[in-house]
């Protein structure tokens, strides 16, 4: 069984980030990077199946210029006392894919799972920076594929897939389809291992290889910005947080004035 996992380079969760302008957008020269915290639970996924020898091959994709490559090596790295892991990535990279939307990005990745021939997608169930959460489901329709979002357990065999996600109140839904299939790992699937200084040196080795729209039979006019149904119009800072307001008088008084404030005002009771 071959498992392909999609990552993407996204912004530390523990940056500050500031919008130049309404046109340029945010200044992202002092930013830290890192690959998707969820993600890292899809690629602990497949380092597992392949551990299990349920996988025989993890491949990494990734929609990216050069500049993702380091963040593509840390997914390679992660392996079992640096062994294991990953076998290889694709790097997606075209001037033709710059500005596509996430029904682009989809075309893209499912373009480059056909190629490679996997039987299983892993996927992080969002990306922290744009939060859309649609390209995997996108990309399964694409594919013609079943699929299933934010699991937070998963069992797969050599034709199958049975899958636990949080229903709310306590419940668990239980969800089982076939393979090939899309799969999107939320945060609880598992605890993602931090690469080793072995696996490092492993990855350096490992080969990333480079796909253009022409290498996955890609229409350029179906991606990019030209074909984007989705677009940022203009950019902006989150208004600032008003100040804090101390309401004075006895406890009936607070209480009282408390209910009407958050029921007329802030309008959340």
């Amino acid at each position: 069984m071959k498992v392909g996992v999609c990552i993407k380079r996204v912004p530390g969760s523990d940056s500050r980030i500031n919008v130049t302008d309404a046109v340029s957008g945010p200044d992202l020269s002092d930013v830290s990077w890192e690959v998707n915290p969820y993600d890292s639970f899809a690629i602990e996924a497949a380092i597992q199946l392949q551990e299990a020898s349920i996988a025989s091959d993890v491949v990494v994709f990734s929609v990216s210029g050069s500049e993702g490559d380091a963040k593509i090596r840390d997914a390679l790295a992660m392996g079992k006392k640096g062994q294991s892991g990953a076998s290889k990535a694709v790097r997606l990279d075209d001037p033709a894919f710059e500005g596509s939307d996430s029904l682009g990005i989809a075309r893209i990745l499912a373009a480059a799972m056909k190629k490679e021939g996997v039987d299983i997608v892993l996927a992080g169930r969002q990306s922290i920076d744009g939060d859309n959460s649609q390209v995997p489901a996108m990309m399964a329709e694409i594919l013609g594929w079943p699929s299933v979002c934010a699991v937070t357990d998963l069992e797969v065999s050599a034709d199958s897939v049975k899958a636990w996600r949080q229903a709310g109140g306590g419940k668990r839904e239980v969800v089982e389809l076939p393979l090939p299939c899309v799969v999107t790992a939320d945060k609880g699937l598992n605890t993602p291992r931090y690469p080793t200084l072995p696996g490092i040196m492993m990855a350096k080795r490992k080969p990333i290889e480079v796909l253009d729209a022409a290498a996955l039979g890609i229409d350029p006019g179906t991606v990019g910005s030209s074909a984007a149904h989705v677009s940022i119009g203009s950019w902006s800072p989150p208004p600032e947080r008003p100040p804090g307001r101390m309401i004075e008088g006895d406890t009936a008084e607070v209480v009282s004035e408390l209910i009407t404030l958050l029921r007329d005002e802030a309008k959340v009771i």
